[in-house]
């Protein structure tokens, strides 16, 4: 996934982040750099997990710390869409109270 250049691209109107089809310690680097660009903007934090096929614990880590972050300065944070093999794997992970993960919504808040 290609990384803005100018903080000021991410400012239109769909400033999600798509997460990687494979989320492995490889690809979270990028997302770390991500997610940090999108933190310094106001308003929600949209994570789009709609792809996803597999994600490791990298990445994972990365997604736990950003919400905690997001919730301590009171920023929305959401992943929308996520995948069935999302949802397996942060429920088998134990991480569905750390990502706010129901098992009947579609949307992780």
């Amino acid at each position: 996934m290609p990384l803005p250049s100018d903080p000021a691209e991410m400012a239109g109107e769909d400033r999600s982040l798509r997460l990687p089809v494979h989320g492995s310690t490889v690809t979270a680097e990028d997302l770390r750099v991500r997610l940090v660009l999108a933190a310094d903007f106001d308003g929600e934090m949209v994570i789009d997990a709609d792809e996803v096929e597999s994600v490791g614990q990298a990445v994972l880590q990365l997604l736990v710390a950003a919400k905690a972050e997001a919730d301590q300065n009171g920023q929305a944070f959401a992943i929308i869409n996520p995948s069935a093999a999302f949802v397996d794997r942060v429920n088998a992970c134990r991480l569905a109270d750390a990502l706010g993960l129901s098992a009947h919504e579609e949307t992780i808040q």
